[in-house]
């Protein structure tokens, strides 16, 4: 029997309600409330099982958690009532739970804008697993379709949605797929699909099976569709079209009207107590690309995502045999053997005579207690003591005052075998970068610049140790602590009557007696009915009602800047050290703690980190290592976003840009000389490396034909393209640049070479890298486009400004203070850069067309229309016509030819009839002349 539970405001709380959850002020030490859902009530862990523990008043509470996206990532979203829900739960203090809340899947809500704007609303779209670190779409388990018919009803009578993966998503949704061969159901992981008759086979169906998929990029035909294929192409009755792009489809909901969100009180109740499925206390499953259809059969399976195993030739390195016979090198010694073994201690081989020397001599080597118990003495004595008894030394002998480490034989030099003591400022430095930062032992050792890696991970070893060590000694001299009693209903009617739990919304976090003229950190009002305390990292301790209650619930806090001429001139001049500030650096210089007006965080602004700041060469703006790479070859610094670069963070150090890879791999071309530029001189190529790592110019891409092409060269030509946009990889579409910009002169360079591009806002006509020499502006403008144009126009979004986005390069002739150009390495809200954004959403080629030999060889066809175009143009003005609009040659009758040639009057001939003809010429005329 389940007891009602009332929260202190008297609100009812069951099973499967969502709550606002938080410890006191104290412990969150200012963060905003967690929001979870009540899975179960439980009592006391020391309650009996079974009916006698039903009386007992509840404890806990097993809460299944929603996370904030600021909690999962550092990309700032607008939305505060967008959470990510979590297949994780934890049992807590009931006394955490403060007040009720509703959270409900996006498909779920049919006026957005009106659920938002109510109180204690949130909504959920996607999932969050903390334990592989990924993100994944959730869906309703009514909108499966591509299941049978027994899977799709047990999985839409126990869940209520599906996790799975965005690609995995069109798949499920689509309508059941049945093999064409054996009308058995085809899983998407075992089937393939013809490119013509757009039918599913399993691929053991079809003849012969195949063995794997094709391969990203490439389709697949039936048989009875290829042989109707190569017909059609042999009779020479199909034209080959280009494709048309077809529409993506897409599962989002339809778009709603525009207008001031309706107000329908009856539809928002129903919405907030629609029933949900749980199975086993969860409505989600997961059913993705390594999910089994059929284990979904079994209750017992488990509903966690999943990700790929790392086994395989694809990680695990093939190692080569072992020549035979192998020869060691005559001065390697044989591992093993006594002169390559380290002792670390032999006492065990000891008599008992030997040990109680030992112990004795021990004893008198140090009288500090603290450090007999030190584990880095301790080892290093039982070391010194085992060399001498194996060197048959008297125990006597043995001292440690000489605190070098000796007899270590894989070191290349002698290391002490303790570290220099700890100061105070530097254990206040790593204790507070321990509570900011956790384990994180990497980010621990940037706050405490002045110790290396291993001094942080001893140090936090023996600090640990410490900690447990005094909570032991605290055990011993007072006890251990007292166990909560546990309570119990003393009646039916009591017990019916429920408890009440959790603690007030205004526990320890209102300020009752503020200050003489008080004033909220955040908006700078000074007026309040109710004053709140801040979360560290604002100009004040205090926040109004409204800025309080947004922080708490609904992380979200607007800071408005604080003028610097505001600030007394006592501040500005401090020289005081803030607790946390990193010891390396200068103490004058304080981290900028206000919250931009976009930005929603869950926790305080950090403090400064001591991170080395690198100066990226494409915008002279600095940053830390990760998001400014700097090769580990030839040291050249960029914005990741300016060059393309995605990299795991593990290895930002060993980054290295595409010309020193390609010193390694050798897979493009040698001559790093860009395409678009003219040549260099010899004595610039011998200055190494080249192109000189000290200009943005040194940031080069490989081109279709394995060539060379700025990033600037490639981006701010409009007739180019990139075969993958997001990485800035493949540059196509040289052989499309007009002839005229390869035969112009360049104003700057007065040289012919390479292909030149225009002046924004006048006529004149350059390099682009001549034009970054001579630090012209560059960088991108978004124009407003009108509605009746909006169809036929690509627009994208950059800072909230949307309209069609230009690539703007102007020399120093015209002003830009009026305009609102975006430089190269400014990013949005979301992280990604100008150039990023344009490039996406310009310079993207069509790879789902064809694939990039395809698109090359549609190039230079249209080039070689346009010839043969001229070239019967230049042949009109001969007696005969001018071409029909559909020739056809009058010996094999083909009308698809790169060429046709006049072949007497109104006649005209194929290129290969032409050649034919021409070689049979030929041939007469050798066999005459011999």
């Amino acid at each position: 029997m389940s007891h009602p539970v009332y929260l202190k405001n008297g609100e009812l709380v069951k099973v499967n309600d969502h709550v606002y959850c938080s410890p006191s002020w104290d412990t969150r030490d200012g963060t905003p409330y967690s929001i979870a859902r009540i899975m179960q009530f439980l009592p006391p862990e020391d309650a009996p099982k079974g009916e006698d523990g039903k009386n007992y008043l509840y404890t806990r509470v097993r809460l299944a958690w929603y996370y904030r996206p600021s909690d999962v990532s550092d990309r700032p979203v607008a939305d505060s009532r967008l959470l990510l829900a979590a297949i994780y739960s934890e049992v807590c203090d009931i006394n955490q739970l403060r007040a009720k809340c509703h959270v409900l899947h996006r498909d779920k809500i049919s006026d957005l804008a009106g659920w938002k704007k109510r109180d204690d609303r949130f909504y959920f779209n996607r999932l969050f697993d903390p334990y592989i670190k990924k993100e994944f779409e959730i869906i309703q388990a009514t909108d499966v379709r591509n299941l049978p018919e027994n899977i799709r009803d047990v999985l839409t009578s126990r869940y209520e949605y599906v996790v799975a993966e965005k690609e995995v998503i069109p798949d499920l949704t689509d309508t059941i797929r049945l093999c064409d061969t054996c009308k058995a159901w085809c899983p998407s992981q075992e089937s393939v699909q013809c490119d013509r008759c757009k039918r599913f086979f399993h691929m053991g169906c079809v003849q012969p099976p195949l063995a794997a998929k094709p391969s990203r990029g490439y389709g697949w035909t039936c048989a009875p569709c290829s042989r109707k294929h190569e017909e059609e192409v042999d009779s020479h009755e199909v034209r080959v079209s280009a494709p048309q792009p077809s529409r993506v489809k897409s599962n989002a909901p339809a778009p709603r009207g525009r207008g001031r969100p309706r107000k329908d009180k009856t539809q928002a109740e129903r919405e907030e107590n629609c029933p949900i499925k749980h199975f086993k206390m969860w409505p989600f499953r997961y059913f993705g690309q390594h999910t089994v259809a059929e284990d979904t059969l079994d209750p017992d399976d488990l509903i966690f995502p999943r990700t790929a195993t790392r086994q395989g030739p694809k990680y695990q390195a093939n190692v080569p045999p072992t020549p035979k016979p192998y020869t060691y090198p005559p001065d390697m010694e044989e591992r093993g053997s006594d002169t390559t073994i380290e002792v670390l201690g032999i006492i065990n081989t000891l008599t008992e005579a030997e040990v109680a020397e030992v112990e004795s001599c021990k004893t008198t080597i140090t009288d500090d207690q603290k450090l007999k118990s030190s584990v880095d003495w301790l080892t290093e004595v039982i070391r010194r003591f085992s060399d001498a008894a194996l060197a048959a030394k008297p125990f006597t002998g043995v001292s440690m005052k000489n605190p070098i480490r000796t007899g270590e034989k894989w070191k290349k030099q002698e290391t002490p075998y303790a570290d220099k003591p700890w100061s105070r400022e530097e254990i206040v430095a790593f204790e507070d970068a321990i509570h900011l930062h956790g384990a994180e032992l990497r980010a621990v050792r940037d706050e405490v610049v002045t110790r290396s890696m291993p001094e942080v991970v001893r140090f936090y070893g023996h600090w640990k140790s410490s900690k447990l060590g005094e909570e032991n000694e605290r055990i011993r001299k007072f006890g251990p602590p007292p166990k909560p009693i546990s309570k119990k209903y003393g009646s039916l009617a009591e017990a019916t009557d429920g408890q009440r739990v959790g603690l007030p919304d205004d526990e320890e976090s209102v300020v009752d007696l503020p200050v003489k003229s008080p004033s909220c950190g955040a908006c700078r009002t000074r007026e309040s009915s109710v004053w709140w305390k801040a979360p560290r990292g604002l100009s004040t301790n205090l926040l109004c009602e409204t800025c309080g209650t947004n922080w708490r619930k609904y992380a979200d806090l607007n800071v408005r800047p604080l003028r610097e001429e505001s600030l007394p001139a006592t501040k500005t001049r401090s020289t005081e050290k803030r607790e946390g500030t990193p010891l390396a650096g200068p103490s004058t210089k304080r981290a900028r703690t206000s919250v931009s007006v976009t930005s929603v965080r869950s926790t305080p602004p950090p403090p400064v980190s001591a991170a080395p700041q690198i100066r990226c060469l494409a915008c002279s703006k600095t940053g830390p290592l990760g998001k400014v790479l700097k090769c580990k070859k030839c040291e050249v610094r960029l914005h990741a976003g300016s060059c393309g670069a995605i990299v795991d963070p593990s290895a930002v150090e060993a980054w290295s840009c595409e010309l020193c890879e390609n010193e390694d791999t050798l897979e493009a071309s040698i001559n790093s000389d860009c395409l678009l530029c003219p040549r260099a001189s010899n004595e610039e190529k011998k200055r190494k490396p080249y192109p000189h790592p000290d200009s943005f110019l040194r940031a080069c891409k490989p081109t279709e034909g394995q060539g060379w092409a700025h990033i600037l060269c490639a981006v701010f030509t409009p007739e180019l393209t990139f075969t993958d946009a997001s990485r800035l990889r493949s540059v196509e579409g040289l052989s499309t640049i007009s002839s005229h910009k390869w035969e112009a002169n360049c104003s700057i360079c007065n040289q012919v070479q390479g292909a030149v591009i225009r002046c924004s806002d006048c006529n004149k006509e350059y390099h682009a890298s001549c034009a970054w020499k001579q630090e012209y502006k560059f960088g991108f403008e978004i124009q407003p486009v009108k509605s009746s144009r909006r169809d036929t126009t690509i627009t994208t979004t950059f800072k909230g400004e949307t309209g069609a986005m230009n690539a703007i390069v102007s020399c120093k002739d015209h002003d830009h203070s009026k305009r609102d150009i975006y430089d190269i390495c400014e990013t949005n809200e979301g992280g990604e850069t100008a150039l990023q954004v344009y490039c996406q959403a310009y310079k993207q080629a069509a790879v789902g067309q064809a694939h990039g030999l395809l698109r090359k060889a549609r190039r230079l066809d249209t080039i070689l229309n346009v010839r043969s175009e001229t070239s019967v143009s230049r042949a009109s003005s001969t007696p005969f016509d001018t071409t029909p609009s559909e020739p056809e040659c009058s010996r094999c009758r083909s009308q698809f030819s790169p060429a046709f040639y006049p072949d007497g009057s109104d006649k005209w001939i194929c290129h290969k009839c032409h050649f034919e003809t021409t070689e049979s010429n030929t041939e007469a005329m050798s066999m005459m002349v011999s």
